[in-house]
């Protein structure tokens, strides 16, 4: 989906947030997605697995960063409903995604977005970019 203003429209999957956000070996490739906000949607399945993350592996200050940004997308978070979840569960079984992959692959279909991912399990999919 291209917006009013001709912006293309990005979902980061949870690996490339924790990537960027830990600094990790793959930051920088996901810096030009993740340091452009207006441009990304957010799902919350996304915000649920990064949080949980960076709490696991004890990332406290940095989870609660995480978290204090992704209020800033509030027009921008695709939230689960019924559409959503519908297509989620078509696609976990024509593509063999687990639940939560299905529902992010799912959120950027439903609006006309590209996935950003290094996640292999993604791999062939139309309108995924693979880092």
């Amino acid at each position: 989906m291209t917006t009013a203003t001709g912006t293309e429209w990005f979902v980061v999957d949870s690996t490339g947030w924790v990537e960027y956000l830990g600094d990790g070996p793959k930051a920088q490739a996901f810096a030009p997605y993740l340091e452009s906000p207006e441009s990304l949607l957010l799902p919350t399945i996304v915000v649920y697995e990064v949080y949980k993350k960076l709490r696991r592996e004890g990332s406290d200050s940095l989870a609660q960063h995480f978290l204090s940004s992704a209020f800033g997308f509030q027009e921008r978070i695709v939230a689960v409903d019924i559409a959503l979840a519908e297509l989620a569960a078509r696609i976990s079984i024509e593509a063999k995604l687990a639940m939560a992959d299905a529902m992010i692959y799912a959120a950027a279909k439903l609006n006309g977005a590209t996935l950003v991912t290094s996640d292999a399990h993604f791999s062939g999919l139309e309108f995924v970019t693979l880092i």
